[in-house]
């Protein structure tokens, strides 16, 4: 919605009832100043409508910090969730575990590596969703366990 401002106000000051009996009038019984001043609002409306489309666009744009920054998340969670995948299948393969056990870990280690991989070449969005896949498949070992 829109607010009219000082300015706006004025010229229906100026214009006032006078101008609506003594000028020409449109279909509506409008003075033809009164149907431009409404066409201008509805373009301006219009226009701020279009600004905003474009300013929720530009929030979806990342600088290069930000890049940078998911790429080493990535890097890191999926060296992390590596080493803690194989150190787990190690323990439960020397237990008394059965086999599917050390082989889910051992899985799950194995997608989070290739997680970090992509995310060290800046697949980002592809190795997140790797690393959570490779630690529902650590899940799955756990939950045999």
């Amino acid at each position: 919605m829109r607010a009219r401002t000082d300015s706006d106000t004025q010229d229906d000051i100026h214009d006032g009832p006078q101008a609506e009996t003594t000028g020409p009038t449109g279909a509506a019984g409008r003075t033809e100043a009164a149907a431009a001043t409404e066409q201008a609002d509805d373009a301006d409306a219009t226009d701020d409508d279009a600004d905003a489309a474009t300013d929720d666009d530009t929030d979806d744009e990342h600088g290069p910090e930000d890049a940078r920054r998911a790429r080493w998340t990535a890097i890191g969670t999926g060296a992390l969730l590596t080493l803690a995948g194989l150190a787990a299948s190690l323990m439960r393969l020397t237990g008394s575990a059965p086999a599917l056990v050390p082989a889910a870990y051992a899985l799950g280690a194995a997608v989070c590596a290739l997680a970090a991989l992509l995310g060290s070449r800046g697949r980002t969005r592809r190795a997140l969703w790797l690393l959570i896949a490779g630690v529902m498949v650590m899940a799955i070992g756990d939950q045999a366990d």
